[in-house]
């Protein structure tokens, strides 16, 4: 972020200064150089002003520490940064610190990221891996982290994040030699709040993909500009597919979107809510392959689609689904376990699935994601990692190798990265 100073001088206090107007402009330039040196940076905590040639953007947004299903507690979220001067910055560390909270006083180290292990978390504004710790004059880079902490108590109230890099010593807007430089930014506070919520399903055998905590994943930072900010609606987004009782996403030919397990399988609201947006005029997208990105606009890329408006901030989005299936209409209100309509292909999507996910705000597009707990499950094990469609050369074929010899009964967890889930059966119809 930029801080920029008005000059509060008064012409009369300026008149007895005689100036050519040379001089002038320069005793300008060199007035705003040292307001700018001088005056506290937002957000920063008390003590002596530095210079901070990468300026660090804390999350939009909540964060919320949440329960996963491998018993920990995740907390994930982005730091925008951006190098301000002409001189090329380069991260060497980036330091993820406990500033206090919950009865804490010390500043200690929760995460560390140097390396190879800190490249692999930077990102374009692209969404594509950066490849490099350097970040040009005017360039900005995402900088993706997630904490993981065995028990809830563990989780700091409070987190700031101290940055080691080379970049320029001082204000001058011209380059110069790289210098070592480190401070500590970016302190924000973490949220407790965290939505409970029913499944989006019902039935056996639904596998969690393009999920948490996977910093490759196709959700993991993909910030979208939007209304003239960037929001990362899709941090804690699970693309649901299904399994049949052989352990197969798509049986039969994977060019019909009949032939795959989940398709046409009714989409339940997650709580009572509110309808607030729905959408229903498109046609399903022949499976195999993502549509042309040309053919993508604001008006198609989410699909067929229906957003509840869960109450006090929070909202629920249902995409892809099956065109003419949804029974809901906006201002109408739901209950818990209420058809919504059914599991399509419609928007940018290669198979058939749920993209489901919870936000801030009633635009799937300028919301931020936030994470939630399921109320009552079962964990039915993973697939392979191999046979991940991300990955994968192919989805045919059996996936059931890493499942467990029974389903492992879970409450208040989140489904992480290629979860097998049991979600309770609908009641029967009478």
């Amino acid at each position: 972020m930029s801080l920029h100073v008005l000059s509060t001088a008064s012409p009369a206090n300026l008149c007895h200064v005689k100036l050519t107007v040379g001089a002038a402009r320069s005793a300008r330039r060199w007035l705003i150089a040292s307001l700018l040196l001088t005056l506290p940076a937002a957000g920063q905590k008390s003590g002596p002003d530095q210079f901070t040639p990468v300026t660090v953007a804390a999350p939009t947004g909540s964060v919320q520490p949440f329960p996963g299903t491998d018993g920990k507690y995740h907390v994930v979220y982005e730091l925008v940064l951006t190098n301000t001067k002409p001189t090329p910055a380069t991260l060497k560390k980036v330091e993820v610190l406990d500033a206090g909270g919950q009865g804490r006083t010390s500043t200690a180290v929760i995460a560390s990221y140097e390396g190879d292990a800190l490249v692999s978390r930077v990102r374009t504004l692209a969404n594509t891996p950066a490849n490099s710790a350097e970040i040009e004059f005017n360039g900005t880079r995402l900088f993706l982290i997630d904490l993981t902490f065995d028990a809830r108590a563990q989780v700091p109230g409070r987190l700031e994040h101290r940055f080691g890099l080379m970049g320029a010593s001082g204000p001058a807007p011209m380059p110069m030699t790289p210098a070592a430089l480190s401070y500590t930014v970016a302190p924000f506070d973490l949220h407790p709040q965290l939505r409970e919520i029913g499944p989006p399903l019902a039935g056996k055998g639904w596998v969690a993909l393009n999920g948490c905590c996977e910093i490759s994943g196709a959700h993991r930072g993909s910030g979208l500009s939007a209304n003239g900010a960037i929001y990362y609606g899709q941090r804690f987004a699970i693309d649901w597919m299904r399994l049949d009782e052989a352990g197969r996403l798509v049986h039969g030919d994977p060019a019909d979107v009949h032939n795959y397990t989940c398709y046409g399988v009714d989409v339940l609201a997650v709580a009572d809510a509110r309808v607030v947006k729905v959408l229903d005029a498109l046609d399903d997208q022949p499976p195999g392959n993502l549509p042309d990105p040309k053919n993508m606009t604001v008006d198609n890329v989410l699909g067929n689609h229906v957003i509840l408006d869960l109450g006090a901030g929070v909202y629920a989005f249902y995409a892809h689904m099956e065109k003419g299936s949804i029974r809901v209409a906006e201002g109408q209100h739901v209950k818990r376990g209420d058809v919504l309509g059914k599991l399509g292909n419609s928007g940018n999507t290669s198979a058939p699935h749920l993209h489901f996910h919870l936000m801030e705000g009633r635009s799937a597009l300028a919301s931020n994601g936030i994470p939630y707990v399921l109320d009552s499950f079962a964990l039915a094990g993973k697939i392979p990692a191999d046979k991940d469609p991300a990955v994968a050369t192919s989805i045919e074929g059996s996936m059931s190798g890493d499942l467990l010899p029974s389903a492992s009964p879970r409450h208040a967890q989140f489904p992480l990265n290629l979860d097998v889930v049991d979600f309770p059966e609908l009641p029967a119809k009478h």
